[in-house]
């Protein structure tokens, strides 16, 4: 009987032991994918970021000396005009292009769509085991 007793201890410790090392194990992937992930997810904003900064840089710079070259060659004849199609056609593209980032934005994967992934499957063959 004692014996009974120490098999069914050394079996619920050793089930233990070996569900809690299975759960260290899942977690240590997960982390690991999330890591990855968040890592991905770095370098691209800070590729995308400095590429849209040089990109903004260089077009305001050429469309301020655009806008300039236009204004001077109406400057006798109609200067006016000049300047107000200038500043239509760049407050147009201008929304034209706003318009597009705010829909990519909208469009934009998940940052961690894989990971939460994982998670759910993990989370239904935890449940479905009970």
């Amino acid at each position: 009987m004692a014996e009974n007793t120490q098999h069914s201890a050394e079996g619920l410790l050793g089930s233990l032991k070996s569900l809690s090392s299975l759960v260290v194990a899942i977690a240590h992937n997960r982390l690991n994918l999330l890591s990855t992930d968040l890592e991905i997810a770095r370098e691209r904003t800070v590729s995308v970021l400095m590429m849209v900064l040089v990109a903004l840089f260089c077009l305001c710079f050429g469309a301020l000396l655009l806008a300039l070259f236009v204004v001077v060659i109406f400057w006798d004849t109609h200067r006016l005009i000049a300047l107000g199609s200038v500043t239509g056609l760049f407050l147009l593209v201008g929304s034209i292009y706003l318009w597009r980032v705010l829909r990519a934005l909208k469009r934009m994967p998940a940052t961690f769509e894989a990971s939460l992934t994982e998670l759910a499957k993990d989370y239904k063959t935890l449940k479905s085991d009970e």
